[in-house]
């Protein structure tokens, strides 16, 4: 019989799976409290942690917090009149509201558009000037083809007398000289002017010289620049009575002194004038 005093089998003895967690237990304590020891597996120092990153990681949270907060705040706060106008208050909402409705009833914008509707506008003394000029125009209009008409009935009722062709078939005058040619253009002074006309019935500007050379058996074209080719070109200083004056789409005999004697235009009638105008030339014809 075994004495009392024995131990038992499992008693004092310590199991080897309760010892061998107690020992990393341990070993985990010292490992966690001495990071700078070396690893004795790897013989590897680990890695410091660098200064300041716990720093640089408060700062970026500082930042997150502060965009997310300022993103959150509510939108009446910017606006005066949102929902109960809180960061304002109620009466402050309203008075703002008044404001706008007052600054929206401007006078300026009412006179500015009165006005330039009346600039606009054409005033009563416009449209009586208006209806004048017209009129104005209308009655010189009627007054120059009345003037023609009566021109051309003059024409048609008057003696024409001889021809173009019949004085270069029998010259009256065989014996040219200038003043003899301005003798007997000064006959037809008086003779209203007819556009196309070459006849004492009435003349235009080419066809009373034409008419008049042709007396004298010179044979000339019915245009300005065409007479102007047949003759020579003179200063003024040799000019005489009976040579031609020449200008721009008119021509006329050289009355002496300046002058001309031609069949101006309708409504006129031939007659001597002073020549009017610098731009001109002499041409002398039957040499």
């Amino acid at each position: 019989m075994a004495s009392s005093s024995t131990p038992g089998p499992d008693k004092d003895r310590t199991h080897p799976n309760q010892s061998a967690s107690s020992t990393l237990s341990r070993r985990a304590v010292r490992t966690a409290g001495s990071p700078a020891r070396t690893t004795a597996s790897t013989g590897e120092q680990p890695k410091k942690k660098r200064k300041g990153g716990w720093i640089l990681n408060a700062g970026v949270i500082t930042v997150a917090a502060g965009l997310v907060a300022t993103m959150s705040l509510p939108a009446f706060a910017f606006n005066p009149n949102g929902t109960d106008s809180a960061a304002f208050g109620p009466s402050a909402a309203d008075a703002m509201k008044k404001a706008q409705s007052q600054t929206v009833e401007v006078g300026g914008v009412t006179s500015a558009a009165v006005s330039r509707d009346a600039a606009s506008a054409t005033t009563e003394e416009q449209l009586n000037a208006q209806k004048a000029a017209v009129a104005a125009a209308a009655a010189a209009e009627a007054a120059r083809r009345q003037a023609a008409i009566e021109l051309t009935t003059y024409a048609s009722k008057s003696s024409s007398g001889p021809s173009v062709s019949d004085f270069l078939a029998n010259p009256p005058y065989p014996n040219f000289s200038l003043s003899q040619v301005f003798s007997v253009a000064k006959q037809y002074i008086g003779t209203p002017y007819v556009y196309g006309g070459a006849s004492p019935a009435g003349f235009d500007c080419s066809g009373y010289v034409m008419y008049v050379y042709a007396q004298f058996g010179i044979n000339l074209p019915h245009s300005v620049s065409g007479q102007a080719a047949m003759g020579k070109r003179i200063s003024l200083a040799d000019a005489q009575p009976g040579d031609i004056v020449i200008m721009s789409g008119h021509d006329g005999f050289y009355a002496g002194n300046g002058n001309i004697m031609d069949a101006p235009d309708v409504g006129r009638s031939i007659s001597i004038r002073p020549i009017w105008t610098s731009d001109y030339y002499i041409v002398r014809l039957g040499i």
